[in-house]
């Protein structure tokens, strides 16, 4: 359940980054749609599985650097903007964004 709702977010923030930085250039739907199938599929490799760490707490990066990079500017642009367009999903996602760095840090 945990990677269905991580994709779910990274999808979300796709979605704003190219909404609203990206306008009417049609090669980067496909890089749109290329980053959401990238990501994704990624996900479904992660070892961790449902205990998985938000990536950028993670050990293991399983991104290679070019869509390391894409998604570091995706995700802060994005990140700010969800309290507007998804305050609810934003909400929950700092909860368990801090829960999961004391967790990590306990150990």
């Amino acid at each position: 359940m945990k990677l269905y709702k991580e994709k779910e977010v990274v999808d979300l923030m796709i979605d704003i980054y190219y909404k609203m930085k990206i306008k009417k250039d049609s090669s980067k739907k496909v890089e749109k749609e290329d980053l959401k199938k990238y990501c994704a599929y990624r996900l479904s490799l992660c070892p961790f599985k449902d205990k998985k760490p938000f990536c950028s707490n993670c050990k293991i990066h399983c991104y290679d650097k070019i869509h390391q990079e894409l998604i570091k500017k995706v995700m802060r642009y994005s990140g700010p903007r969800m309290i507007i367009y998804h305050p609810l999903i934003a909400i929950k996602h700092v909860i368990e964004s801090n829960k999961n760095k004391k967790m990590i840090n306990k150990k």
